[in-house]
């Protein structure tokens, strides 16, 4: 049984959200998506809960958008 990494990193995560690992480091440095730094090189990871928690509001938010324009 394969065992699922609590911390993803930045490739990772860019490659979930279909876009650049520049676009998903400004989403970390822009403080939109919550990550830590770790190890000598200060690599940045981000948590499963905290990145499903990014998509859950990103849907929200194209929600009440959507919803207000009707």
């Amino acid at each position: 049984m394969a065992v699922q990494a609590r911390f993803l990193p930045l490739s990772d995560v860019a490659e979930i959200l279909n876009i650049s690992i520049s676009q998903a480091r400004a989403l970390v440095r822009s403080g939109e998506l919550p990550a830590i730094r770790v190890g000598g090189r200060g690599q940045w990871r981000v948590e499963n809960t905290e990145l499903e928690n990014y998509i859950q509001r990103m849907y929200r938010e194209v929600r009440d958008e959507v919803s207000q324009r009707d």
